[in-house]
């Protein structure tokens, strides 16, 4: 018996450590999203002006999503909009959105957006709008940069959702989709704020869903991993093995159509990251996860 648990035991720790594809196997396991919730459906994207949010926003409207864009730079939002394509892409809604505007801000900005497609309001709300500064020592952070972060990344987010979450109760249905990360759920070298940041977007969405998913509301949250998009294309260590934007977003929406409540997205995280941060070399390579060390 023992040795059936050890063997199982080796095992499940093989599959762990050697799994590098896009995330955890639950996720790996739905092959496609569910394309009658996607299709004539209201998202609303925060951050849809760049990066993960733009490419949301190309993806869903191409499974025929109604779309509400997000973000403080409108030209940029215009820009994303004129490349849509798919069946309610040009209906694809504008609204410039600051999630540090406060809270009477936010609410013109939720009414608005609840008006845009009255027959149905938001069905799925994505946050993904995130404040991330360069990587500095814990006692490096400032009283500036640490406001800066939780204003966007919790106190904004929290807000928007506290004041959205009325009208999709009264409907009976809604759905969050929280673009967190992999810094909220393991520690992350360098990213001291920003990680203690999802760590606090993880507590109060998981509660979120605790409390009110008996009344139709449901939370999906995505930590991923290292993302390669066109802003940090050039940036990261050659090494550094990054899941595409593009991969990203399919598994996002993978997640949150099969309504999984959490999702990794990334290659299998290892140990010694401090190490390998402070040697500014790949805090995320499986070489951390056996040990190896450089050729002298």
């Amino acid at each position: 018996m023992l040795v059936l648990f050890l063997f199982i035991f080796l095992l499940l720790l093989f599959l762990f450590k050697f799994a590098t594809a896009y995330g955890d196997f639950t996720l790996m396991s739905k092959k496609k999203p569910k394309h009658e919730l996607i299709e004539d459906k209201v998202f609303w994207i925060t951050g849809a002006s760049r990066g993960i949010g733009e490419i949301l926003a190309q993806q869903l409207a191409s499974l025929g999503a109604k779309l509400i864009l997000s973000a403080r730079d409108e030209a940029d939002l215009n820009r994303v909009k004129s490349q849509l394509k798919g069946k309610h892409a040009d209906e694809a809604k504008i609204l410039p959105l600051d999630l540090t505007s406060g809270e009477d801000s936010l609410r013109k900005v939720v009414d608005e957006a609840e008006s845009l497609f009255p027959d149905s309001g938001v069905d799925y709300m994505i946050h993904n709008a995130a404040y991330e500064r360069p990587k500095s020592s814990v006692l490096d952070v400032t009283e500036e940069s640490l406001k800066a972060t939780f204003d966007v990344n919790v106190f904004g987010t929290i807000t928007l959702t506290r004041l959205l979450t009325p009208f999709m109760l009264r409907r009976g249905k809604g759905h969050f989709v929280v673009m967190s990360s992999a810094a909220g759920k393991t520690p992350a070298p360098g990213q001291a704020v920003y990680s203690a940041s999802k760590y606090a977007l993880n507590g109060y969405f998981h509660s979120l869903r605790s409390e009110l998913c008996q009344k139709g509301i449901q939370v999906t949250v995505v930590c991923p991993g290292p993302i390669e998009t066109a802003n940090n294309s050039g940036s990261q260590v050659p090494s550094e093995k990054r899941v595409s934007a593009e991969k990203c977003v399919e598994l996002t929406i993978i997640a949150a159509t099969h309504g999984l409540k959490e999702a990794w997205i990334s290659y299998q995280v290892g140990k010694n990251r401090v190490e390998a941060a402070k040697e500014k070399g790949n805090a995320y390579s499986l070489s951390l996860l056996f040990g190896k060390k450089k050729a002298v």
